[in-house]
């Protein structure tokens, strides 16, 4: 388990936390969540043993290895698979150590520790998280240097997994995963054998990886079972409680200074008053939680053009004789919002620069309206902001015509306030500047605006108001994101960028994903025959057994959420109690396991019923 105890530390001067008490149970899948500089990065670093903590203690069980992705992979010529397999260490030495041993005994050893280790499919194993996080066999064969820095963060990222450490910490990993990759990973660290601590403002990673969420808050950490809407609800109805509480409270308070206010000066009421101050004295007051302000976006409003605004005919796009794309027959009008879906590499990319013409059509033809604007945002588009400039004097280049006192307004409008506006870009947080390059795509109030991986580096509030801002936008919308969340609210279009074409995808996001998930060797089987239509009382029978299949996960689910709060019990990982304590852990394991069943149960009672209304 993880204990944090009384925990305080502060960087430059602030405190970031103080006295924090938590403990994570061994094995629990956590999520670390809290906006943006609140210090989650920095607990990671406390708790790695890099960073000299005020005051408390951090302890784990004598022997654990901690594991993360603290930096990308070096360009070197090692191959992608070599790389990964050098991260279990133990296994590097053994297979070293076992071409010059010559004792028979340590010969022995070596090789019962290499099959305990499971060494000789750990190749197997490693190829396959390198294919879930997007590389093919022939790129794991490659050198790492012939990968762009994020890919090499993805091979960093299947190292660590692949090294199994007991505690696994991640830092929002999805940040350079694609939709694909990021769907892999949820189903991954599910299965993960051991404890996991991950900083994300993905919720649908959230909401299916973990079974806690640890909230960092007014400098302080508050353990919450189950997944992050659990974690929202338990929140919101902590926040209505306090603020009843604070409230019936100041309306005491009023009621006692009103008496002592009234007959402090008469004689024959001074005891009755005085009284009355003692208990003012001694009321520990109840504060209304604090409503952190609320991140906003604010897009400007095109003027409306004709429809549509772009179509193409037979179009085709590529690079040079490479043709990547083509028999694109596509219409876009302002009303639409399109996401577009496609494994790495099959293209989403190119079709996003050749709608914003920054590609030229290689052949067949695009047409776009005279008057049409066009916003778009990518993630290097951040990375290559000015450094040395405040957003300020980037808005003052653009439109040097308008008056500060406007461009701090549009400023405040992504939530980059007056303090922000006269920081130099460099300092500014990571989200801080995916704001300030939304708000350069939008300057010009764009007929379309394409996003692609918009909410890198965006907390949860941000992502919300990005999801509010892009309902309310007249304008069209194309996203090529990995966030599940803002695609299902956003997108009412899907394109499915593949094998060179782009196509309507005629199912939901939900069907995608499980496509996604489905092994390779499922896709390729035969179809099978449409079932029988069935008769009214075996739908009401099918309909019965997903309502008790359902009953069932919600009970084992509750018990789960029980036993969950026995094991964060601190107490109960005293010396005096170990035995108690393995108990615990066999019945949280058996509720696991039963929950699994269940649900796999819930799961084909509804296939079942889906099939029999098709």
């Amino acid at each position: 388990m993880l204990r944090i105890s009384d925990l305080t530390y502060s960087i430059d001067g602030r405190t970031l936390v103080e006295n924090a008490t938590v403990t994570i149970p061994t094995g629990h899948k956590v999520g670390l969540v809290g906006r943006n500089g609140s210090g989650k990065t920095t607990l990671f670093r406390v708790i790695r043993g890099e960073m000299v903590y005020d005051t408390g203690s951090v302890t784990l069980p004598n022997g654990w290895k901690i594991g993360g992705v603290s930096q990308e992979v070096p360009g070197n010529e090692v191959s992608l698979i070599n790389t990964v397999l050098a991260a279990d260490k133990e296994r590097t030495a053994l297979l070293e150590e076992a071409e010059t041993a010559t004792d028979p005994g340590r010969i022995a050893d070596i090789q019962t520790r290499l099959a305990d280790i499971k060494a000789w499919s750990a190749e197997a194993r490693a190829s396959s998280i390198l294919r879930g996080l997007g590389f093919t066999n022939e790129e794991q064969k490659q050198p790492c240097s012939a990968f762009s820095g994020g890919w090499r963060m993805r091979v960093a990222l299947a190292a660590v997994l692949f090294s199994e450490p007991d505690l696994l910490l991640l830092d929002e990993p999805t940040n350079y995963l694609d939709l694909e990759g990021a769907l892999w990973l949820e189903a991954y660290l599910v299965k993960y054998p051991h404890t996991v601590l991950i900083v994300s403002h993905d919720r649908e990673l959230l909401n299916r990886s973990v079974g806690g969420i640890l909230h960092l808050e007014d400098k302080g950490l508050t353990y919450y079972t189950g997944p992050y809407d659990s974690f929202a609800k338990q929140r919101a109805a902590k926040r209505a409680v306090m603020a009843a509480a604070a409230k019936k409270q100041a309306a005491q308070r009023a009621h006692l200074q009103s008496f002592v206010d009234r007959f402090k000066a008469k004689a024959s009421k001074a005891k009755q008053a005085q009284s009355r101050v003692k208990m003012l004295e001694k009321m520990e007051t109840i504060r209304a939680p604090e409503d952190a302000a609320r991140t906003v976006f604010t897009f400007p409003t095109p003027e409306e053009l004709s429809p549509p605004i772009i179509a193409t005919e037979q179009a085709a796009v590529g690079y040079g004789n490479h043709i990547v794309l083509h028999d694109l027959n596509l219409r876009i009008d302002q009303d639409d919002r399109i996401a577009l879906l496609g494994r790495n590499g099959e293209g989403k990319s190119t079709l996003s620069k050749m709608l914003s013409d920054r590609l030229p059509v290689a052949r067949g033809k695009m047409v776009a309206s005279n008057k049409l604007r066009i916003g778009f945002f990518a993630q290097h588009q951040v990375d290559e902001l000015r450094v040395e400039e405040t957003p300020l004097e980037h808005l003052l280049r653009e439109r040097p015509e308008e008056g500060q006192a406007k461009l701090r307004a549009r400023l405040a409008g992504f939530g980059l306030g007056a303090d922000q506006a006269e920081t130099e870009v460099g300092r500014l947080s990571g989200g801080q500047k995916a704001r300030l390059s939304l708000l350069l795509a939008t300057l010009p109030a764009p007929h379309l605006l394409i996003l692609d991986e918009p909410t890198n580096h965006l907390d949860i509030e941000s992502r919300e108001a990005l999801v509010e801002a892009l309902t309310a936008y007249t304008g069209a919308v194309i996203l090529v994101s990995h966030d599940m969340h803002l695609l299902s609210m956003v997108a009412d279009r899907l394109w499915l960028v593949k094998d060179g074409r782009v196509k309507p995808y005629e199912d939901d996001l939900q069907a995608y994903r499980k496509m996604l998930l489905t092994p390779d060797t499922q896709k390729t089987e035969k179809p099978k025959p449409k079932p029988k239509v069935l008769t009214r009382d075996e739908k009401l029978a099918l309909k019965a057994d997903v309502r008790k299949a359902e009953e069932r996960v919600t009970k084992i689910s509750e018990m789960r959420d029980k036993l969950s709060q026995k094991l964060a019990d601190p107490a109960l990982y005293e010396d005096a109690r170990k035995g108690e304590l393995e108990t615990w852990n066999k019945k949280y394991a058996e509720v696991m396991d039963g929950l699994e069943r269940a649900e796999a149960l819930w799961m084909a009672a509804l296939e079942k019923l889906e099939k029999a209304d098709a």
